[in-house]
């Protein structure tokens, strides 16, 4: 698998926008006093983060318009 620039906006930038999301949620909102599993640890909101990003990068199973056109015989 060659990596391009393509790949890289479709599938890394999401997975690392969702880890600095994480950690801008704990840090700015996150739990002091460590009742709250998520965001009173700044390693779990970014995990936590970063597969939302990797949830959102994944392709979908949706099938072109194209390939059911071709499916049809006039």
């Amino acid at each position: 698998m060659k990596i391009t620039k393509s790949f890289l906006i479709k599938r890394a930038l999401p997975v690392l926008l969702g880890g600095a999301i994480g950690y801008a949620y704990y840090y700015f909102i996150g739990c002091k006093s460590g009742n709250c599993a998520i965001t009173s640890n700044p390693y779990i909101s970014v995990i936590y983060g970063a597969s939302i990003g990797v949830i959102y990068a994944l392709p979908s199973s949706k099938k072109k318009k194209e390939e059911s056109y071709e499916h049809k015989d006039n």
